[in-house]
């Protein structure tokens, strides 16, 4: 759907240059009130990108075509679920605003979140093309933006229910800036024990040890725990879906699908994979 066809999603967003305040200027353009005028991709979705800011690290084709399968076949679906219900039971229904996903890839978190948030629309915000044509179809109330989420996100100030952060960077300041009284921010992070079985293997990033204190340390002042819980199981994955695992994360950036597969022939089929996170919400103080 293109964003144009979605008012309640266009009025959400601030301009990038001037933060005034947007409006749908035809199907093909949204305009703010000082006349910048941005340009809506014929898949759907709206170009908010800064003069300078940075792409180089999107995701590119081939990991949102991994991505897509390896979510589409259902093994993150225990996270997805365990997000939408963590929201349900800390966020109030009087709250008003919208949902919001940065780093959003193809939306899959976030349609999650709309299906059991019927009231609400939402936004899914990346830096990648490609994960954006899929973002824009992914549900009827949401809405597909490019942007870089370490600038100023382009939205209005406290229009957001609820902020998406499912493995993707943080800019904190920002995130309290949009969001609602009594918002909530839903954060998934991976344990040290996540995809265990293949860090070594195939070169998978490691878990830092001091992931949990950094978060806490960036949230400081801004957002309150308001509930924390864990996803832990274990996924039979075949390799197929080991090669799409690994060829949707960061470490793709710096490795190519072959290498991937030649480490991937000496694994068993199927192998027991550990799937491990943390999915905890934080008040907005």
């Amino acid at each position: 759907m293109r964003i144009t066809q979605l008012p309640d999603a266009v009025a959400l967003l601030a301009c990038p240059h001037c933060a005034e305040p947007m409006v749908a200027g035809s199907d093909s353009t949204v305009v703010c009130t000082a006349g910048h005028a941005f340009d809506v991709a014929r898949e759907g979705y709206v170009s908010l990108l800064a003069g300078n800011a940075l792409t180089s690290s999107a995701d590119t084709p081939d990991m949102i075509a991994a991505r897509e399968s390896f979510l589409s076949a259902g093994h993150y679906l225990s996270v997805r679920d365990e997000v939408a219900a963590l929201l349900g039971r800390t966020l109030a229904d009087k709250t008003s605003g919208a949902i919001l996903e940065v780093g959003a890839g193809t939306g899959y978190y976030l349609a999650g979140v709309l299906d059991a948030q019927p009231q609400r629309v939402g936004l899914a915000m990346d830096t990648s093309k490609p994960a954006l044509r899929r973002a824009a179809r992914i549900h009827a109330r949401a809405g597909a933006v490019a942007c870089d989420v370490w600038g100023r996100i382009p939205v209005r100030d406290n229009t957001m229910a609820a902020v998406l952060d499912i493995f993707a960077p943080r800019n904190i300041a920002e995130i309290a800036r949009v969001m609602a009284p009594g918002g909530v921010l839903v954060v998934v992070t991976p344990r040290s024990g996540h995809l265990e079985e293949l860090v070594e293997t195939l070169g998978l990033l490691s878990v830092d040890d001091r992931k949990a204190d950094r978060l806490s340390e960036q949230l400081a002042g801004h957002f309150e725990l308001a509930e924390a819980g864990v996803v832990d199981s274990t996924l039979e994955l075949s390799h197929a879906a080991i090669a799409d695992l690994a060829g949707m994360g960061p470490s793709a950036h710096h490795t190519d699908r072959a290498a991937f597969a030649e480490r991937i022939a000496v694994l068993p089929e199927p192998l027991a994979v550990t799937l491990s996170v943390n999915v905890s919400a934080y008040r907005a103080l």
